[in-house]
């Protein structure tokens, strides 16, 4: 239940409107520290909630995140209290609450407890904790299994786990086991702490049984529903991004035999599969799959009892995924295209394909019911996230007699968080500008003299034109709510997003075009969108500022250095600053992935990654660039950070470094905005001419101290 926080600067769910139930009481603003009047804050500040989960066996036993006391955690939500039937037992209770925030969590299939996995600081390195549904102490779930980078987690119907795991001493481990297991009573168990002195092996109920272990990168795709098959998206070919599934049977596991293999699917080099969810049906053995057969993303049936694939064709534009509806007669679909979202329902019988009213905008963090009843967020770049429900009449999904007021917005709320609502922003508009492999995508946002109104008329010149570039970079920018981005556009810059060559959304052709020159591929097409609001009159060629996060924060460094008669400020958070070292520190799945986009490690392909290296084209840069660095993070780690910024203050380019005490990013709002504000303030004094580097940005010492120019090389202030 994390993707709703993968990217927590970006839109997190805030749900409105009325006859929805009420969240815990949010922190207020002023007592995070921060200046509630500027609309942008608020945007930031303002509640919000994801998508909820359900225990599949017990479905009034739900989970969720919300930022609702200013950092995001864990929530239990009892939806069989929230008629009254039990006023004294309260509907909604936070589970977790940690300085840095929780975002990993998952409900057994009874509801009976609550997991939750528990890093350091956000370095995503940690072991799987478990609380009662109803609360009480937290305690180790797996004592036996020793603290790893977590690639998945699913439960069985008799309670047992399968639980994956990472790390660079091993690659990809994946266990069964009983959270009731005894490992002291295997032999050579330490008595102290429990563990086997020995690897994990086939001994029941007594340590995990290891069902997979590859060196290669791999997780858990999904378990069958009554616990027999497991689905493992594996990359043993030596291609991370580009997965394989493997089917395995687990029957002979719990008497201590060995996993067989039921089934391999894998389209060949340079094609993706992977699994989905097996159908929510006792002994049906269909597992959903995406492929890409066709060139992009689409889904396919695989019956693991016939071996027969039967591939979904909706006939829509672009890419599609979805899920199974409770009888396993259709399937709910979202249709991505040109960074917009809508969601249809499938009948598998017939085949009929029915839109479901979904409001012009993104739909993410689905979830169908055992009733049938669908969950969805929805945002755009004007409004905030929305927690709906789909109404349905029938297992099929039939549409309810909802709809209407759903479409309408004024009904189906599944939860509404305490507080304020985030102010809207101005609407997206499509921008496409001719790039050297094709039409580029991008979404442009505009200042407004007020929301809902015309633009302003545009300044002689243009405006400083803020470009953001996406992380991932398997991702996309899409039409959906971002306070980060809306805080730029109340600044007066028109701001662009970019979803060049690499992003998802496109075609897998798109997506994979970046190989052919890692960096400079995705630079190419942003840069040609630039050119085109220049050329438009939109955008000020001598105020133009690049910025990224994640990948984005890569690009951003790469830009300044290979670009640098395009760009006046560089804003680079969380990036990849010097390829080899960032390889060397980075979490065993990063390793992975940069081995098969580069073809090869650093030792193999010295060439493709110093090319591809920020820090190689350091000499050339010139824009004053703020780099925004967690102490803790696995993907960018901080010392190759540190390298790039020592060469900044050696060549006496104009740099500010802001370090906060977390991970990729982080997940307390408080800070966000300390980080929003710092990057404001950066780019505002750096286009008036007043100096940077000379004093520090607005970052507290025990969540985000900032330093610059030469005391901010090699040290972790």
């Amino acid at each position: 239940m994390s993707d709703d926080v993968a990217r927590p600067a970006s839109d997190l769910p805030d749900t409105r409107a009325a006859a929805a139930p009420d969240l815990p009481t949010a922190a207020p603003a002023e007592a995070a520290g921060l200046n509630a009047d500027p609309a942008w804050v608020h945007r930031f500040t303002a509640a919000r909630v994801s998508v909820p989960d359900f225990a599949e066996d017990a479905p009034d036993r739900c989970l969720y995140l919300s930022n609702a006391t200013g950092t995001y955690e864990v929530y239990a939500w009892d939806r069989s209290l929230d008629d009254g039937a039990d006023p004294s037992a309260p509907a909604h209770r936070q589970v977790t609450d940690r300085p840095n925030g929780t975002v990993e969590a998952a409900l057994p299939r009874d509801g009976s407890a609550v997991w939750w996995f528990a890093d350091t600081d956000g370095d995503e390195y940690g072991t799987w904790q478990r609380q009662p549904f109803a609360g009480g102490p937290d305690t180790a779930a797996l004592p036996f299994l020793p603290a790893a980078y977590s690639v998945g987690l699913a439960f069985g119907p008799a309670g047992e786990v399968v639980v994956g795991s990472a790390d660079d001493a091993y690659g990809t481990r994946i266990h069964w086991t009983t959270p009731d297991a005894d490992p002291t009573t295997a032999p050579g168990a330490d008595p102290v702490t429990g563990r086997p002195d020995v690897e994990p092996t086939t001994v029941p109920g007594v340590v995990p049984v290891l069902v997979y272990e590859h060196e290669q990168s791999a997780s858990i795709g999904a378990l069958s529903r009554d616990g027999t098959l497991l689905a493992v998206d594996h990359s043993e070919h030596g291609d991370a991004r580009h997965p394989a599934v493997r089917v395995l049977d687990l029957r002979a596991v719990p008497a201590g035999g060995a996993p067989g293999v039921v089934g391999e699917l894998w389209d060949g080099p340079g094609r993706s599969t992977s699994a989905v969810e097996f159908a929510p049906v006792d002994g049906d053995r269909r597992l959903l799959v995406t492929h890409e057969r066709g060139g992009r993303p689409a889904l396919l049936i695989w019956d693991l009892a016939t071996g027969e694939q039967t591939e979904i064709d909706p006939g829509l534009p672009g890419e599609v995924s979805g899920g199974w509806l409770p009888d396993a007669r259709g399937l709910v679909l979202r249709h991505d295209h040109e960074a917009r979202s809508t969601l249809f329902r499938y009948d598998l019988v017939g085949g009929e394909l029915v839109a479901l009213p979904t409001p012009r905008g993104t739909v993410s963090g689905i979830t169908v019911r055992p009733d049938g009843e669908v969950w969805f967020g929805w945002s755009s770049s004007a409004e905030g996230r929305v927690v709906r429900a789909l109404p349905t009449s029938g297992a099929t999904g039939t549409p309810g007699g909802l709809v209407d007021a759903v479409q309408a917005g004024v009904a189906g709320v599944v939860l509404r968080p305490p507080g304020h609502r985030p102010p809207e922003s101005v609407p997206a508009t499509d921008v496409w500008a001719d790039g050297p492999g094709g039409r580029v995508h991008a979404l442009l946002q505009v200042p407004s003299d007020a929301i809902g109104g015309p633009a302003p008329q545009r300044p002689p010149g243009g405006w400083p034109l803020y470009v953001e570039v996406h992380g991932g970079p398997t991702w996309h920018e899409s039409d959906a709510f971002a306070p980060a981005t809306a805080a730029w556009v109340d600044a007066g810059y028109a701001t662009v997003r970019v979803n060049y060559r690499g992003s998802t959304g496109y075609g897998a052709a798109w997506r994979d075009a970046l190989e052919a020159k890692v960096g400079f591929t995705e630079l190419a097409d942003v840069l040609a969108v630039r050119d085109k609001l220049v050329a438009d009159g939109v955008a000020d060629p001598d105020r133009c500022v690049l910025a990224g996060g994640s990948w984005g924060g890569y690009l951003t460094l790469l830009g300044v250095g290979t670009q640098p008669d395009s760009w006046a400020v560089g804003l680079a958070a969380v990036p990849v600053a010097d390829y080899v070292a960032a390889y060397e520190d980075e979490m065993e799945p990063l390793k992975a992935f940069d081995r098969s986009l580069f073809g090869g490690t650093p030792a193999e392909k010295p060439d493709a990654y110093r090319v591809s290296s920020p820090l190689t084209y350091v000499d050339a840069v010139r824009a004053p660039v703020l780099v925004l660095a967690g102490e803790n993070d696995p993907r960018c780690p901080i010392r190759q950070i540190d390298t790039y910024l020592a060469a900044l203050t050696n060549r006496g380019i104009p740099h500010e470094v802001y370090r906060f005490d977390a991970g990729h990013g982080s997940l307390v709002v408080a800070e966000q905005v300390r980080q929003a504000r710092a990057e404001l303030d950066f780019a505002r004094r750096a286009l008036a001419g007043e100096p940077v580097g000379d004093k520090a940005s607005a970052g507290q010492a025990s969540a985000g101290q900032a330093s610059v120019g030469q005391a901010s090389v090699g040290q972790a202030s």
